[in-house]
C-alpha cells in the first residue's frame, strides 16, 4: 500500500488558491505575471508614506510607520505568493494583511470604543499585538483562524465607520438647514429691500437637500418729494 506525501508548504502551486490569471504565460519563473508585478505599486506608495506621513508621525506617534513597513511587507510577500502560488506566500500575503490592519487598529481606534476593561492605548496595543502574534502562529496550524481574525477586525472597524459617517452626514445636514434658516431671518432686517425664496440642491422640485436662498427680486424704493 502506498502513501501519497502531502506537498512541501513551500512548494509551488502549492496553495489550493489559484487566479484567473493564466499561469507562466509570460515567464517560466512566474506562475501570475501581472498579479506579481502590480504588488511593486505596495514598493512605491509604501516609502512615499512614511516620508509625508513623518511630521504627523512625529507628533503622534513614530509607530505610524509600522503601518507603512508592513504595508511594503503586503507588497513584497504579495509578489512571491502570486510568483510561486505557495502555500507558504500564501500564508505570508494574508498574514501581513492582518498585520497592518491590527496596527493600525491599535493606533487609530478611537479610546471611547475600547473595551471597558482595557485603559489606555498601550495596554489596547498590547491585546491587539498579543491577538495578531496568536492568530499568526495558529494560522501554520489551522489557516481560516487568521480568515476569522482578519474579517472580525475589518467588519467591527467597518461599522465604526458607518455609524462615525453616519453621525457626521447628520451634523452637516442639520447645520446646513439651520444655517439657512438663520440667513433667511437675517435677510428680512439686513436686506429687506429683497425677496427671498428658499431653494433645494441638487433637486429643486423635492424640498430634500441641501438648503439654500436665492433672490427672486429686488423692491425698488420710490423716492418722494
Amino acid at each position: 500500500m502506498s502513501y501519497r506525501m502531502s506537498p512541501s508548504i513551500f512548494a509551488r502551486h502549492s496553495s489550493e488558491i489559484d487566479w484567473c490569471e493564466v499561469n507562466y504565460l509570460h515567464s517560466e519563473y512566474v506562475a501570475e505575471y501581472y498579479n506579481t508585478f502590480t504588488n511593486i505599486a505596495f514598493l512605491l506608495v509604501g516609502p512615499l508614506m512614511i516620508y509625508l506621513l513623518h511630521p504627523y508621525a512625529c507628533r503622534r506617534s513614530l509607530h505610524v510607520h509600522l503601518v507603512w513597513i508592513m504595508f511594503i511587507m503586503i507588497g513584497l510577500f504579495s509578489m512571491y505568493y502570486h510568483m510561486t502560488l505557495s502555500f507558504f506566500g500564501q500564508l505570508l500575503d494574508e498574514i501581513s494583511i492582518l498585520w497592518v490592519i491590527c496596527l493600525g487598529y491599535s493606533i487609530w481606534l478611537p479610546q471611547p470604543y475600547f473595551p471597558w476593561f482595557i485603559k489606555g492605548r498601550n495596554k489596547f496595543g498590547a491585546a491587539i499585538f498579543a491577538i495578531a502574534v496568536i492568530s499568526t502562529l495558529m494560522s501554520f496550524v489551522k489557516p481560516t483562524i487568521n480568515a476569522y481574525v482578519l474579517n472580525s477586525i475589518t467588519f467591527h472597524i467597518l461599522y465604526l465607520l458607518v455609524k462615525e459617517i453616519r453621525k457626521h452626514i447628520f451634523i452637516c445636514l442639520a447645520v446646513a438647514h439651520i444655517n439657512t434658516v438663520f440667513a433667511y431671518f437675517d435677510a428680512q432686517y439686513e436686506i429687506p429691500q429683497c425677496t427671498l425664496e428658499l431653494q433645494y440642491w441638487p433637486l429643486r422640485s423635492l424640498k430634500f437637500g441641501l438648503p439654500y436662498l436665492i433672490i427672486t427680486k429686488t423692491k425698488v424704493s420710490k423716492k418722494t418729494c
